[in-house]
């Protein structure tokens, strides 16, 4: 196993214990010990998911099919590929899920951290620092699925139940960690979104104190508020702590035509990146603290030939992070083929089995990520026409009052019966052959993106 070094925070860099800068070039394993529907192709949230199969298959087919899943999405092959594109790090989203259950809070749950330890490990032997990322929390910290919210309320925010339960889990991650250099730190919310305001700094205080007192040496990854975009709730900086923002670029995630070029009213060429880049880390640059992009990336829509652009957008951003000494983390490894470096293959026993499903996920857009409403403007505009009339003033938190009819009709309420279509989707296949779908994401089943991989390629070697 490769032997890595401690990393610390230096004033606005990492450090080993040599006192020399170490910038980190990472990616986020994003859709395995956290599953989203976009990665993995079912309607909904990971709960929703979880329910369809053990609807559809029994317990013994659904255990089969998790186990397949969990334990061949993420191995030593996925390992050794990031290390041959020059990646030294990755992000590890996780569910608390894995940890405890909301029936038994406060039990822990080895099997979790088992399989926490086997990417650790495996990273470490390919010489990449892990970054332990609570993906969701007990109650939901934001109002979207991939926290695994079947609402749109983030109810961690009002319960302080919620709250005691991921300080709970995060002191037996420090626990666990503690000695593991290999961990380059802790990332105690993903994107968390306090409508408030004035819950987030304290829950940071009141983590960090608990992790320090059994964990005095990892660094601490925090996302700011408002989905890592807001630093406005922070005054003076945690210590031995980043502040992660997330750097998506518009073009690349909405439905844009080119770049440079116009995307929803705006032109976007290089200098707009970069200054969106410096507006969104001014708080990292004034407080003198280490820039970390915990999440960007373009994504390639499977219903398009690769476009050129997208690629070119990622390597201006790529450049623009060297230029100013930033580290990254690259969303996301491994999908069904909408973002991923690698993704399950089209023609994959998996895929053939939900191909109805996701066609109508496409036509009903019930994706957020990836996803359009040009199949159901015909009840959107309705509602539109509604709101401006009864409600012209009414823009909800966090996105505004477009994105929150989206929530509720898309991928709610759309979402959830078509849960039941993934779920017939799955009768009458047995244990073995469930645990035969599921590997269809084992590395070795997969296609790479090596149009994406000579960009990381030519940037990091």
């Amino acid at each position: 196993m490769a032997t890595l070094p401690w990393l610390r925070v230096d004033g606005s860099r990492f450090a080993d214990p040599q006192g020399s800068t170490v910038t980190l070039h990472g990616v986020g394993i994003g859709g395995w010990l956290n599953m989203e529907n976009f990665i993995a192709g079912y309607p909904g949230t990971e709960q929703h998911l979880r329910a369809a199969l053990r609807s559809a298959l029994g317990e013994e087919g659904c255990t089969r099919f998790l186990d397949e899943f969990l334990d061949g999405f993420f191995t030593e092959s996925d390992a050794a590929h990031l290390a041959s594109l020059g990646f030294d790090s990755a992000r590890i989203p996780v569910n608390y899920r894995h940890f405890e259950d909301d029936l038994h809070p406060f039990e822990l749950k080895e099997e979790g951290f088992a399989r926490l330890d086997r990417a650790v490990d495996a990273l470490a032997r390919h010489g990449l620092w892990s970054i332990i990322d609570l993906h969701a929390l007990p109650g939901c910290q934001n109002q979207h699925w991939h926290s695994d919210n079947p609402t749109h309320v983030a109810a961690f925010w009002q319960h302080r139940h919620f709250q005691d339960r991921a300080v709970h889990l995060w002191e037996a991650i420090a626990e666990r960690y503690r000695d593991r250099p290999e961990v380059a730190g802790y990332n105690p919310a993903n994107e968390p979104a306090d409508p408030t305001g004035e819950l987030i700094a304290p829950f940071y205080a009141r983590v960090e104190r608990a992790i320090r007192a059994v964990d005095p040496r990892h660094i601490l990854f925090l996302d700011g508020n408002r989905y890592a975009t807001d630093f406005s709730a922070f005054a003076e900086p945690l210590p031995n702590a980043v502040y992660s923002t997330h750097d998506y670029a518009l073009p690349g995630i909405a439905s844009g035509t080119g770049y440079p070029g116009v995307t929803r009213g705006e032109y976007f060429d290089r200098s707009v990146l970069e200054r969106t880049f410096l507006r969104r880390t001014e708080y990292m640059r004034r407080t003198g603290t280490p820039v970390w992009i915990g999440e960007f990336g373009p994504v390639y829509p499977v219903e398009r030939p690769l476009e050129e652009w997208r690629l070119a957008l990622l390597a201006d951003q790529l450049d623009i992070y060297r230029e100013h000494g930033a580290s990254w983390s690259l969303w996301t490894y491994k999908d069904i083929g909408l973002q991923g470096l690698v993704h399950a293959r089209a023609d994959s026993p998996y895929l053939r089995r939900i191909g109805d499903v996701l066609e109508a996920k496409h036509r009903l857009g019930t994706d957020s990520w990836g996803g359009s409403d040009a199949g159901v403007r015909s009840v959107l505009d309705p509602i539109d026409d509604l709101f401006d009339r009864e409600f012209p003033g009414f823009e909800p938190y966090p996105w505004g009052r477009r994105q929150y009819i989206a929530g509720l009709v898309r991928h709610i309420l759309l979402a959830e019966p078509l849960v039941e279509r993934f779920d017939r989707a799955f009768a009458g296949v047995s244990p073995d052959e469930a645990r035969a779908l599921a590997a269809s994401f084992r590395f070795e089943a997969c296609a790479e993106r090596t149009e994406l991989s000579d960009v990381l390629r030519a940037h990091l070697l």
